[in-house]
C-alpha cells in the first residue's frame, strides 16, 4: 500500500512538472516577439509633420546636418554615423516641460553612460537665444557629459526643417512667424540607420523607462 502511495505521489510530481515545461514552452513560443515600429511621415501625427514630407510612406531617413555643440565643435550626422541617438528640441530659458524633460534625458544619459553604440542630441529652437556659451553654461549645470550628449545651436530654418522633416516632432508656431516652432516633450528614438523607431513622453517616468528598454533592445536586434 505504502509502494502505490508513492508511486502514485512521484507519478503526480513528475506530471506536474511535465505540466509546467509543456506550458512555459508553448507560452515563449506563442508570445508575440517584441518589435519595434520604422516610422514614416505619412504615420505621424500631421501637426508635427511638414507638408512637404506628409506623403512619405516608407524608406524616410534623418537627412544631413551639421551645428555646433556647446563647445562650439560643429556636430554633423557623421558624429552620428553606425549610432542609435535620442534626439529632443528645448530652449534653455523654458520653465514648463523643458526642466522636467532634461533631468529625465540625464536619466537616459546615465543609463547609456557605458554603451559606446549610443549617444544624445538636444537642439535648441531658440538659436538666438541659445549661443554656444548659453549651452556650455547650461550643460555644466544639468551634468552632461560631452561625449555622450550633444546640444546643438545653428540657423534657425536648419534646425526647423530636420524638426519637422526629419523628427517629425516638433508643432508649427506661429503662422506669421517664418520658422517658428513649438517644441514639443517628445524624445525621439533613432537607430544606426538613420530610421525614426519610437516616439516618449519626455516628461514622464514611465516613457524613460520605455525607452531606455528599447534602446537596450535595438542595441542587440537593430541588424539590418
Amino acid at each position: 500500500m505504502l509502494d502505490t502511495i508513492k508511486k502514485y505521489r512521484i507519478f503526480i510530481g513528475t506530471f506536474v512538472i511535465f505540466s509546467i515545461i509543456t506550458i512555459t514552452l508553448f507560452y515563449n513560443v506563442l508570445k508575440p516577439s517584441k518589435t519595434l515600429p520604422i516610422y514614416n511621415p505619412s504615420a505621424v501625427n500631421p501637426e508635427l509633420v511638414d507638408s512637404t514630407v506628409q506623403y512619405i510612406a516608407r524608406e524616410h531617413k534623418i537627412a544631413d546636418f551639421s551645428f555646433i555643440n556647446q563647445n562650439g565643435k560643429v556636430i554633423t550626422q557623421k558624429d552620428y554615423e553606425g549610432k542609435i541617438y535620442v534626439a529632443d528640441f528645448f530652449f534653455t530659458t523654458c520653465q514648463s516641460i523643458c526642466p522636467i524633460m532634461t533631468t529625465n534625458m540625464v536619466d537616459v544619459q546615465k543609463a547609456i553612460l557605458n554603451n559606446p553604440k549610443v549617444m544624445l542630441l538636444s537642439h535648441t529652437v531658440t538659436p538666438e537665444i541659445d549661443s554656444v556659451p548659453v549651452l556650455k553654461k547650461y550643460a555644466l549645470e544639468k551634468g552632461v557629459i560631452d561625449s555622450k550628449w550633444n546640444l546643438v545651436t545653428g540657423d534657425k530654418k536648419d534646425i526647423y526643417s530636420l524638426a519637422r522633416k526629419s523628427y517629425l516632432a516638433v508643432k508649427l508656431g506661429k503662422p506669421n512667424e517664418l520658422y517658428d516652432m513649438v517644441h514639443t516633450e517628445n524624445f525621439v528614438l533613432v537607430d544606426a540607420h538613420r530610421r525614426v523607431r519610437g516616439f516618449y513622453d519626455g516628461t514622464k517616468k514611465e516613457e524613460i523607462n520605455r525607452l531606455i528598454d528599447d534602446i537596450n533592445w535595438l542595441c542587440e536586434n537593430d541588424k539590418k
